[in-house]
């Protein structure tokens, strides 16, 4: 890789991205034979202007990205829809985003709990390396509105037919009150802190 691949918290500026990152996203869900939650251009695009967005670029090349979400009054947060480029996996981009992305989120709400439900082996080892662990689907929110992004999946059928105990994702939780002392896999920059302050 010839040129240095950036990750940063996105801002306003990404929105032209946004069709790029929805487009990848569907992509690799199609590849992959697995569903994935719908999201419109102005979902991802508010996300990075509330600064609850991660991108990575190559120069001005969309290389990944991921973003976060608070549920059930802010005790639940989740890191979601991390996708990464094809042309620039292997390269450890989506380990560089999911450790910013739960810096985020562990800085907006420290006390919130983190959770991620997925099919793929890499995002479930990049969770566990984090403190995350495997947890039945009823340790989740019970906020409708997450659930809710589940219908545009696939497999949306087997989480109704199990009433929502559980589906073809794994559940997996990271409890705050389990790591007091730790310290987070990434550095905010002053100015990043300020900017997520104020939004």
């Amino acid at each position: 890789m010839e040129e240095e691949i950036k990750v940063m918290v996105a801002g306003p500026e990404h929105e032209v991205y946004v069709d790029t990152i929805l487009q990848t996203m569907a992509a690799a869900a199609k590849v992959r034979g697995t569903g994935i939650a719908k999201r419109t251009h102005e979902y991802v695009a508010t996300k990075m202007k509330e600064g609850k967005a991660v991108i990575a670029l190559c120069g001005d090349q969309f290389a990944g990205f991921s973003y976060i979400e608070t549920w059930g009054n802010k005790q639940y947060v989740t890191t979601s829809g991390l996708i990464v480029a094809p042309e620039f996996r292997k390269h450890g981009v989506a380990k560089r985003i999911k450790d910013l992305t739960f810096t985020l989120a562990r800085t907006r709400w420290p006390k919130a709990k983190i959770f991620s439900l997925t099919s793929g082996s890499a995002v479930m080892k990049m969770n566990t390396h984090l403190g995350y662990l495997p947890v039945v689907f009823a340790d989740l929110t019970d906020d409708e509105a997450f659930w809710r992004g589940c219908e545009g999946c696939i497999n949306v059928d087997v989480l109704k037919r199990t009433e929502r105990r559980y589906c073809i994702c794994t559940g997996m939780l990271y409890d705050p009150a389990e790591h007091p002392d730790e310290k987070l896999p990434v550095e905010l920059s002053d100015e990043v802190k300020k900017r997520i302050s104020n939004s």
